[in-house]
């Protein structure tokens, strides 16, 4: 409910102020003012943690009993009363019919989706704002007060500034979520925004609750403080926590979850006592209505509120054979959001009917339409009626509907339960057309063994929703495990007829073309991926690959650069391994190297050694070490050479690395031969090579052989004495300086 904005001059029914309460005092505090917020929202954290698929259920049953009723208490309010219809008909009418339209072009056209989730998850929290501000005016008249235009200024203010808080906190950087379109707002310029926010949230809090407080005093304003306390937790709480200790809030979380629930409990709350009081007051005036029952009312909320989001994803899957998923999402967006728009045009206190209702004010209520004789009136006066052909008709439809409901509440759990094939099988007989169960599916299929099945499902996936890559990538690797690689290359093929610009898709047929044997046109593929999206990572780092093998070495440069700038760039959990990293810079570093690009080719280097100091991945800063190395002597700089041979030697040693040992001692000694250093030394080095091979008869231990051999004929009197303990010229040549 949205009262923000209102002004309002009331009487009292009585000298002073009617009770501030609208139920009880308990019952107003923890689920009117959102008193429960603190444990709920600490139970919720931890919780999910430990048992997600658990609470995922919890809340998709609760969901059924607060959240679906909830919407269906604003189409009530706007659509029961034929008065009510007419005055609000731009919204219950024309923005109905653009989104109902919307929702039809959604089904169609898959891509807007995420636009029409980002909004909804956007909106959430200020259409959750709204009715907090609106509750909290409520309850501070109610105590009395009569704020003047400052007040309410700046009590609006802190409000709005409390969601903006939170909104610069769901658009800071890139989304995580591939629903949510993230504005990208850098982290910097987002934290000095919401600290500066913050600051100005205090300053009007301070004046305004003053203000306030001055009119009735603290002690009356306990209502509207709770509830001021509760706007603190659900929007500065998380940017806070956002701001000292880096804990993000997922946006679908944050407006799905624990916050989704109080707001609807909220929401029926004070809608409950609305009707209440609007069902009393046309008695009153001698509208026959009967008296306002409380269980039919809430019956009638909870087979509305199935009537809205149920029946809609379930005949698009069954008829249409969309998505499920999809569509469910879609139902839940566009509901939602026609839900914010209703809301805020109908529940204002500006509105004299709703202020005499909420305030306890003398008011008169009688706004009713004269001309409220039209067709869908009528039929809606009868539907409500008493005849027993709408009564039946309503029981019904009711008793339909939550049928309805049972069943999908139980193929949401069978859905999650992952670990149970036959429970997965049971929720794909219900509705089989549901790309995430059959993925979940296929995975369960496939690790009992059942590939046929496990195929199916994938196909089924794809079927269900085409332009998913993630079931058509499990599915190609699928056929790739079992060497079915025409299949693979059929299926990219097929799929790239319908979309011929999808860059993952070009660069999986990259990879099959390779495997044919058919290098131009992998290469061909590759690049064409790169026209739809420049930034494709892997197209550029398999383009490096295959140009590096054929010897292309400065393009193969320039796409192994090209990759390493595009995962920088990239979330942490999201790049790869360090030691994949690192081994494409030495890589790129090698290429710069046969490219002739010396300079280049030392920086690569110097930045994998670098990198896997600090992730201590000393294997590879050896091999960087001792091709830095051999570079650096190429140069002439024979200093940094010696330092880093010496290094890399450490290193090895360090490591126990045997191999990669044999091969450093091998390269140091050549470096110390050609360099003119004392021929015993290089010596030394050919055969601690040669000794670290052992007996395996390898290119390393054969050179080494050979190349000690050649010293002993040229210096046979200075090596001679070396031959009993070589350990003294070992730990010299590890000690030279230059």
């Amino acid at each position: 409910m949205s009262t923000s904005g209102s002004q309002l001059k009331t009487v009292s029914i009585r000298e002073g102020v009617a009770s501030p309460w609208i139920y009880s005092p308990w019952l107003d505090l923890v689920v009117g003012c959102g008193a429960w917020s603190a444990p709920l929202l600490l139970l919720s954290y931890f919780a999910l943690g430990t048992s997600a698929r658990t609470w995922a259920v919890a809340f998709y049953g609760l969901a059924f009993v607060f959240n679906y009723p909830h919407y269906m208490a604003t189409i009530y309010r706007a659509y029961h009363r034929a008065e009510d219809f007419q005055k609000y008909r731009i919204f219950t009418v024309h923005i109905t019919a653009l989104l109902v339209l919307t929702m039809l072009l959604s089904h169609v056209w898959p891509r807007i989706l995420p636009w029409i989730f980002t909004i909804y998850l956007t909106w959430s929290p200020w259409h959750y704002s709204g009715q907090n501000y609106g509750l909290f005016m409520m309850f501070a008249r109610r105590a009395g007060a009569q704020p003047e235009k400052a007040e309410r200024r700046a009590l609006y203010g802190a409000f709005v500034v409390s969601y903006l808080v939170l909104f610069l906190g769901f658009h800071t950087g890139p989304s995580a979520d591939p629903l949510f379109l993230s504005l990208g707002i850098p982290a910097v310029v987002s934290r000095w925004e919401q600290a500066l926010l913050i600051l100005a949230f205090v300053v009007l809090s301070v004046f305004g609750l003053s203000r306030l407080a001055r009119m009735t005093g603290w002690r009356k304003l306990g209502p509207s403080l709770t509830l001021f306390s509760t706007q603190c937790l659900w929007f500065l709480l998380p940017a806070g926590l956002s701001l000292i200790r880096g804990v993000e809030m997922p946006q679908s979380r944050y407006s799905t979850g624990v916050l989704a629930i109080m707001h609807s409990a909220q929401y029926l709350w004070i809608t409950s006592y609305y009707a209440r009081r609007e069902a009393s007051s046309e008695q009153i005036l001698g509208e026959g209505v009967r008296n306002w029952r409380p269980l039919a009312y809430f019956a009638m909320l909870v087979a509305g509120g199935i009537a809205l989001f149920v029946p809609g994803p379930w005949l698009a899957s069954r008829v249409f054979h969309h998505d499920f998923t999809n569509s469910f999402l879609i139902f839940t967006a566009l509901v939602n959001i026609h839900h914010f728009i209703l809301d805020g045009a109908i529940w204002k206190l500006r509105d004299g009917r709703i202020a005499a209702l909420l305030l306890n004010s003398r008011e008169r209520i009688s706004d009713a339409a004269a001309g409220a004789g039209s067709g869908m009136a009528a039929a809606w006066q009868w539907l409500v009626g008493s005849t027993s052909g709408a009564r039946a008709l309503r029981v019904g439809a009711a008793l339909m509907l939550l049928a309805w409901g049972s069943v999908d509440q139980l193929r949401f759990y069978l859905a999650l339960r992952t670990d149970n094939l036959q429970d997965l099988q049971r929720a794909a007989r219900l509705d089989s057309m549901d790309s995430r169960l059959q993925m979940r599916l296929a995975q369960r299929e496939l690790a009992a063994g059942q590939a046929g099945p496990a195929e199916a499902a994938w196909k089924k996936a794809i079927e269900s929703n085409p332009a998913d890559p993630a079931p058509r990538q499990a599915l190609l690797q699928f056929l790739i495990d079992r060497s079915r690689f025409e299949e693979a290359f059929e299926l990219t093929e097929a799929s790239l007829k319908y979309f011929p610009k999808d860059a993952n898709l070009l660069v999986d047929r990259g990879l099959l073309e390779l495997r044919k044997g058919h290098a131009s046109e992998a290469i061909a593929s590759w690049q064409q991926a790169l026209v739809v999206d420049p930034g494709h990572a892997l197209a550029h780092f398999y383009l490096a690959e295959e140009l590096d093998h054929e010897g292309r070495a400065k393009l193969a440069a320039a796409h192994y650069d090209a990759f390493l700038q595009q995962i920088a760039r990239q979330p942490k959990q999201q790049r790869p391994a360090a030691d994949k990293v690192i081994a494409i810079l030495i890589r790129m570093a090698d290429c710069q190297v046969r490219a002739s690009e010396k300079s280049d080719a030392i920086r690569s280097y110097r930045l994998a050694e670098s990198l896997a100091a600090q992730t201590q991945q000393e294997k590879l800063e050896s091999v960087a070490d001792v091709n830095e190395a051999a570079l650096q002597a190429q140069q002439g700089d024979s200093a940094d050479a010696l330092h880093l041979y010496q290094e890399a030697l450490r290193l090895d040693e360090k490591t126990a690395d045997r191999v990669g040992g044999a091969q450093d001692w091998l390269a140091y000694g050549h470096f110390l031969e050609e360099q003119g250093f004392a021929a015993r030394l290089a010596y030394a080095c050919f055969v601690k090579a040669r000794n670290l091979t052992g007996s395996d008869s390898t290119d390393v231990s054969r050179e080494a052989a050979e190349a000690a051999k050649a010293l002993e004929h040229e210096n046979l009197r200075n090596i001679a004495a070396l031959r009993g303990d070589l350990e003294p010229a070992w730990r010299e040549a590890l000690a030279l300086r230059q």
